[in-house]
């Protein structure tokens, strides 16, 4: 049974990178018809702030990332924030002291500045490994009797964990194959600090195990953990879970991973949804009018790859076509232009009714009140042009209020010697018209051009003009079906008055 958990730190918002970890557990999941499991890492009280677990849940939420357990679904294997389990892992953290895996270190935090210090006045690194330990303040070198006054002194100490001294570590990750760590070249990592609280590292392994997880998918920057997680299992005796650790986001530059700063400096976000903190708002896709949907799409296929051309995904399909031996080794650079064409993508095949439901309240706002079914017809009509909702008020305008004033560089190209009299005479016709249709009015003008042979572009230019106010929009009778007979005489009267 796959058991699969995404385990963020309500430290800050949620980065497209963490929401992207979390899409690539909830797809293993469900593939495999496993179960999806939500944990609030929260030991680090230092870092804790304030809405963050709130703002995750929102954003998961959003994205369409569903939970079969966790803080707020429940389930047989809670409580699932850690600050909520501190009960638990003193058993655990005394258990790998007493099996020689670990030892108690009395160095206060004043004692190993000082050596960091030193260390780096010789331009050398002072680093809490096999070596250094065997001249520092812990329970490998201090008497007995000795440990035992100071603990019962109350002397604060950390738990550290007992590197072994040159321990080649050949580990198998699904996605980067076989990696191989020295474990003389790590550090013996502090697993139970001061106020006894566990650090990430045993937490996380207590956790991972109590919670019977498979298989445990996450970034890129945690492998360096993974000798030292692969060796508490074997402290403890227990069987791990398989790894897979996911290739970075990078830069749209390519160089260098995806931060805010990047988001900042080119005009994009890098959270899922709006953050609020200290007076400082960060920008989110959903606020800034992307789709949900077209945002885990752009996210599935940074770092995977579904092996053909297709390019556009729903939830159902990528969970069908989804598989880690397809994930890539390197970093996928970010491309926030790509991630503009998903979002036209979806929004082109969302019905008409859909985007006009969307686009109301954006009406309203401007105090603008349309007729819904004629609503429907302007988005259906124009939603190939755009890439987000907002936008079609660019495009749309006109249908709604009439020009104020009219480009100045199309009029000159629009406006020749006789425009004024061919406007006249369209006037006339339009006038006679009953039937307004778009199919009834471009019949009757282009009979009168071509009787007339009266080149098109000499009425339609200036016409597009008047009803528009600028050469942009869609096709002119359906503008003026739209906005009906009397406000398209009223504006190309008023464009007359202009041109005369």
């Amino acid at each position: 049974m796959v058991r699969v958990r995404f385990a963020p730190s309500p430290t800050g918002p949620l980065h497209i990178g963490g929401v992207r970890t979390a899409l690539f557990n909830y797809l293993f999941a469900k593939k495999n018809n496993g179960t999806m499991i939500l944990r609030i890492e929260d030991t680090d009280q230092t870092r804790f702030v304030e809405g963050a677990e709130e703002y995750i849940m929102e954003s998961l939420n959003w994205c369409g990332i569903e939970f079969d357990e966790g803080t707020q679904e429940g389930g047989d294997f809670g409580p699932y924030r850690q600050s909520e389990r501190k009960d638990i892992y003193s058993k655990y953290a005394q258990q790998v002291l007493d099996a020689g895996w670990a030892y108690m270190a009395f160095d206060t935090p004043e004692e190993l500045d000082n050596l960091r210090t030193e260390a780096e006045e010789n331009k050398e690194l002072f680093v809490y490994n096999y070596e250094s330990r065997k001249h520092l303040k812990n329970s490998l070198t201090i008497s007995n009797d000795e440990v035992q006054k100071m603990l019962a002194d109350n002397t604060p100490y950390v738990l550290r964990f007992k590197m072994p001294e040159n321990r080649v570590l050949e580990l198998n990750d699904i996605i980067r194959g076989e990696v191989k760590f020295n474990t003389s070249e790590l550090d013996d990592k502090v697993l139970m600090k001061t106020d006894g609280l566990p650090t990430y590292h045993l937490a996380n392994i207590v956790d991972d195990h109590l919670m019977e997880i498979t298989h445990v998918i996450r970034g890129e920057e945690w492998l360096p953990s993974l000798p030292l997680h692969f060796l508490l299992y074997e402290a403890f005796d227990w069987k791990a879970p398989e790894f897979a650790h996911l290739p970075l986001i990078l830069k749209p530059t390519g160089k260098g991973k995806l931060s805010k700063r990047d988001g900042d400096k080119m005009g994009f976000p890098v959270f899922p949804i709006q953050w609020n903190a200290d007076d400082e708002v960060y920008r989110g896709y959903r606020e800034d009018g992307y789709f949900p949907e077209a945002l885990i799409n752009m996210l599935a296929l940074l770092g995977w790859n579904p092996g053909t051309e297709q390019e556009i995904f729903s939830m159902e399909q990528l969970i069908n076509a989804f598989s880690l031996d397809r994930v890539g080794k390197s970093g996928s650079r970010f491309d926030p232009e790509k991630t503009k064409w998903f979002n036209h993508q979806y929004l082109i095949k969302k019905p008409g009714e859909e985007i006009s439901e969307l686009f109301m309240p954006f009406l309203i706002q401007k105090g603008i009140n349309t007729n819904s079914k004629t609503l429907v017809r302007i988005c259906e009509m124009l939603k190939e042009r755009v890439s987000f909702v907002n936008d079609l008020w660019e495009e749309s305008y006109f249908f709604f209020q009439a020009p104020d004033n009219y480009d100045e560089a199309f009029l000159k190209k629009a406006v020749k010697e006789g425009t004024a009299e061919l406007m006249r005479t369209l006037i006339e016709k339009l006038t006679s018209i009953d039937d307004f249709t778009a199919v009834n009015t471009e019949s009757v003008i282009k009979s009168w051009l071509e009787s007339s042979e009266i080149g098109f572009g000499k009425v339609m230019s200036p016409f597009r003009l008047a009803l528009v106010g600028a050469g942009k929009g869609p096709h002119v009778f359906d503008i003026i079906e739209i906005i009906g007979k009397e406000e398209s005489l009223v504006r190309l009267r008023k464009f007359l008055i202009k041109i005369s």
